[in-house]
């Protein structure tokens, strides 16, 4: 990682940390994994957990490992390990390596035949339906499954039997002999291995059986090392069961497991079934669509790394819960892309302006500078013309004093050029406005006319020398603050105006705009080339942020 990312800073995690450390547990050692599910692409949610799990190793001189949770290959597949690796990479976090749970199947088959021999785990033939109703409840203890006191050998036969393909899928699993009666339902008896005859992405049909997360992932952290198993708050009452079979199996290390409360990000679904669901439903255009909190659909829409890495860092480490704003997010990215984003014009709904006192052909090419505050991004050449477009909200035929743009009769600067006056408006047979004629000041180039005040400044293209560009502006796609927490169907909170296209035009430099370029639209927002959907004979801009919470004005008049 970039060493110039800021620490953490002080939270309940980093002070056990710090006091591991200094009392020499471990060795002084810090060792962390991120462990995702390659069953779809990561979010923002995962993203607070990656920079915690990386960030926290890194800042005591540990290392991390990226390990794959890949124990059902039913949901599993390659295409979701690769985004996950380009993910992590593109948020700025190097892996010590790359692991797979499936690559400790054999050490945790060997493990569950010792439980088996010790007489602490046992086959049980009951349906699904029955292990839940003998389970019990959060009020009612659990009762044994008549299966429970199988001898060892039968035990042993029948998982051997599993092993080797005899049974069909769901007619056996095994489970850990605990405590049926425990208060905490993931003490009772919990099962630690199903069948399922299904390929699977790393080891294809080499087995039949697959270990559940809650046996697998304990031991995986053993296995590697890990010092802090650093998970959400949702894995608190799986505590237990994670030291329970850690302390039975007393292998190379007992990792200590430590809960931080989950993200909730206004205006969006962290849920990746729903986001999943929204994907294949095609109401968003794929894992990588702008409008989706994915880490894919982010860096699509123009965010940076370091706009989440600060996110994260300044949302804070709690058990509490994290119900966070999405302007937060929002005036994270714009304190990053203010210092560096160049400056350019761009006109997203154009009314054309025609200067008459100009002449006709004449091509002034207007030296601008790329920053207001930053000469080292140095200047580009700015092409001004007889005619122009500007914003059809930069213009009113009648506007009060408080409208500070160009209105008939009156003058308003063009930004990093003249002052122009509105002189007539024509229109066409509908009485919609076609074009505004003009003067300009010659005199003003630079400096304010002499002995008039005027009224704002408005940003503006040549009309003959600009790139046509689809610009696309987005909204949160969702109309309630929280809608994984709605009983409502999700399909009913979409938002219908998440996504808005308009035809405009951008200055002439943006035909070596590239993507990954985030830039400012003076006036109108940041922006940046859209990855999948832009061309050289197409420019596709995707609004990455406004420049002022919006969203926040529009809802209050709501």
């Amino acid at each position: 990682m970039n060493e110039t990312v800021t620490k953490y800073p002080a939270n309940f995690i980093r002070n056990i940390i710090e006091q591991d450390v200094a009392e020499g547990k471990n060795s002084g050692q810090v060792v962390t994994r991120f462990p995702p599910e390659p069953n779809g692409y990561l979010h923002i949610g995962h993203a607070k957990a990656i920079c915690l799990n990386f960030g926290m190793a890194q800042d005591f001189g540990g290392f991390t490992y990226l390990r794959f949770d890949d124990t059902n290959p039913l949901k599993e597949n390659a295409e979701y390990i690769e985004a996950i690796k380009r993910d992590v990479a593109w948020l700025g976090f190097k892996w010590h390596e790359v692991r797979n749970a499936s690559d400790y199947f054999e050490q945790l088959h060997q493990f569950a035949l010792q439980f088996i021999d010790e007489g602490k785990a046992y086959v049980d033939s009951l349906s699904a339906e029955e292990i839940r109703t003998y389970r019990g409840t959060l009020t009612e203890p659990g009762k044994n499954s008549p299966h429970r006191n199988r001898s060892v050998e039968e035990n042993l036969d029948l998982f051997r039997r599993m092993r080797a393909g005899e049974f069909a899928d769901g007619e056996h699993v095994l489970r850990l002999k605990i405590d049926m009666a425990s208060p905490n339902i993931n003490m009772r008896d919990p099962v630690i291995y199903r069948i399922l005859h299904a390929e699977h992405h790393q080891t294809s049909d080499a087995w039949c059986i697959y270990p559940m997360y809650d046996y697998a992932h304990c031991l995986s952290d053993s296995l590697e090392g890990i010092t802090h198993s650093l998970c959400d708050i949702g894995f608190e009452d799986h505590r237990p069961l994670y030291d329970w079979i850690l302390d039975e199996v007393a292998i190379n290390a007992h990792p200590q497991q430590i809960e931080f409360s989950r993200l909730n990000l206004q205006y969006t679904v962290l849920s990746k079934r729903k986001l999943k669901l929204l994907v294949e439903e095609a109401l968003v255009d794929g894992w990588d669509d702008p409008r989706l909190p994915t880490i894919a659909g982010l860096r699509r829409r123009g965010y940076t790394p370091g706009a989440i890495r600060d996110f994260c860092r300044r949302i804070g480490v709690t058990k509490s819960k994290n119900n966070v704003e999405l302007a937060f997010l929002e005036n994270c990215l714009r304190e990053d892309l203010e210092g560096t984003a160049h400056r350019v014009m761009g006109v997203i709904d154009p009314i054309k302006v025609v200067i008459t006192n100009y002449a006709q052909g004449r091509v002034e090419d207007l030296k601008v500078a790329n920053h207001p505050k930053d000469e080292t991004l140095g200047t580009r050449s700015v092409p001004f013309t007889r005619e122009l477009y500007i914003d059809r909200a930069d213009f009113r035929e009648e506007a009060n004093r408080k409208y500070k743009r160009l209105v008939a009769g009156g003058e308003v600067r063009l930004r990093n050029a003249y002052v122009i006056r509105a002189d007539e408006v024509i229109k066409d047979s509908r009485g919609e406005i076609e074009e505004i004629q003009c003067t300009y000041d010659p005199d003003t180039l630079g400096k304010n006319p002499e002995g008039r005040k005027v009224r704002g400044v408005v940003h503006w293209v040549s009309a003959t020398q600009c790139h046509g560009a689809e610009i696309r502006l987005y909204e949160p796609l969702f109309t309630v603050d929280f809608p994984d927490a709605s009983d409502q169907d999700y399909h009913d909170l979409i938002n219908p105006n998440s996504l808005t296209i308009k035809q405009g035009f951008v200055e002439q430099s943006l035909e070596s705009a590239i993507v990954g370029q985030q830039l400012q639209f003076e006036r109108e927002g940041y922006f940046c080339l859209d990855s999948k959907l832009s061309s050289p004979d197409k420019l596709v801009f995707n609004r990455i942020v406004s420049l002022r919470d919006t969203w926040a004005k529009i809802e209050s008049r709501q």
